[in-house]
């Protein structure tokens, strides 16, 4: 009996270090911004036409031209940056969203005609918790990477994406 008790206490002390252990590999938030931001803002999109796809956009201008960030984590979901580089560099973070993608999926009896089907992207579990006006940008300083919190992100009215363009852009005079 007390060869039982000494093995289930070892074991939920096991357990408990364990769990414990995994709290120290989260990913740590730097108190201080790397760089100024300029207003971060997010904007979904739809395509005008069926299976066009939607998605949403977070656009981040930086001041410092030095800096390079990585990736964005946003709204449950994590992408690498691109940046817009001009007077001020803008990083873009882009999402595609489940709405009005294209359904296509071939369904047959021989495999070789399913090899056109795409595979659904993995959902990759991120390792912060925001709210949907936050979001975490990673970015490389001296061979290490560090994480930053952004609040207050500003949700921009959508952008509805026309089926077609006109057909006469002129004006007349």
């Amino acid at each position: 009996m007390k060869f039982i008790k000494q093995t289930s206490f070892l074991i939920v002390m096991l357990i408990l270090t364990v769990s414990f252990s995994q709290c120290s590999t989260a990913q740590k938030l730097q108190k201080t911004a790397p760089t100024e931001f300029g207003d971060v803002y997010c904007q979904t999109w739809v395509a005008g036409i069926k299976g066009g796809g939607s998605g949403i956009n977070i656009f981040i201008p930086v001041m410092d031209k030095s800096i390079q960030l990585d990736s964005v984590y946003f709204r449950g979901k994590a992408t690498k940056l691109e940046v817009n580089s001009g007077e001020t560099p803008i990083y873009i973070g882009r999402f595609k969203t489940e709405f009005n993608q294209q359904e296509d999926i071939i369904m047959s009896s021989d495999s070789n005609e399913e090899y056109a089907n795409q595979l659904r992207e993995k959902a990759v579990e991120i390792p912060f918790e925001l709210k949907d006006d936050e979001c975490v940008i990673s970015y490389i300083k001296d061979e290490k990477t560090l994480y930053y919190k952004i609040i207050n992100v500003q949700q921009k009215q959508p952008l509805n994406y026309p089926s077609a363009s006109p057909k006469n852009n002129l004006i007349n005079n």
